[in-house]
């Protein structure tokens, strides 16, 4: 008997449109060795990623675009920029660490976004904790104190264990609250509870 092997389909093309500014042709040299296709320099058609390139996240967000996915890439990367720039809906990499392959990561999640966050950036947004006008997106269900630490705790990685000894609280107590912030998200697993925490302002 003969196995017949199928090979998984090759991913949809990404196109990039790079916004003229500073440092946008490094961006497009780049783009075209990771060979990624260019898009319309007028207009961004579905499934191109519009590139804005910035100093920081605050003269990023500020830029005009069309509709669509949109990376950003900046000099400038603080936490609290790259809380503002999931909340609006992108993705944002620091120019510093800007490569082919970077690139290519970065604007295929932007191009197809996922309900979860790269731990690295999740650390990096969760580092300075909650600022002054850190307000939850209207309508989203806030969340206790005790329901924040824990899902503090969540992204950070530690087990239901590690949590109710830093909390020093019961591990039942943990579960507990696991399943009320589950259910109040209504998350599907801890990193989409913690992803959609941070993309809508509450932590």
């Amino acid at each position: 008997m003969t196995a017949t092997l199928t090979a998984p389909p090759a991913a949809p093309a990404v196109a990039v449109r790079v916004v003229p500014a500073p440092g946008a042709e490094r961006i497009r040299a780049l783009a075209e060795r990771a060979g990624l296709e260019p898009g319309a320099d007028e207009c961004a058609s579905a499934g191109t990623v519009t590139v804005i390139v910035a100093a920081d996240t605050e003269r990023a967000l500020r830029v005009p675009r069309t509709p669509g996915p949109v990376l950003f890439v900046c000099d400038a990367v603080s936490p609290e920029g790259r809380r503002r720039v999931l909340r609006a809906g992108a993705v944002v990499i620091g120019a510093a660490e800007l490569t082919e392959d970077s690139l290519l990561r970065a604007v295929h999640r932007a191009a197809h976004p996922h309900p979860s966050i790269p731990y690295p950036e999740l650390s990096g947004v969760l580092s300075t904790g909650i600022r002054p006008h850190g307000l939850p997106t209207p309508g989203t269900p806030a969340l206790t104190a005790r329901q924040t630490s824990v899902l503090r705790l969540m992204a950070e990685g530690h087990g239901n264990a590690d949590i109710a000894l830093l909390l020093g609280c019961s591990e039942h107590t943990v579960k507990n609250v696991i399943y009320e912030l589950m259910t109040r998200l209504q998350a599907r697993n801890r990193a989409h509870a913690v992803a959609h925490a941070v993309r809508h302002g509450l932590v």
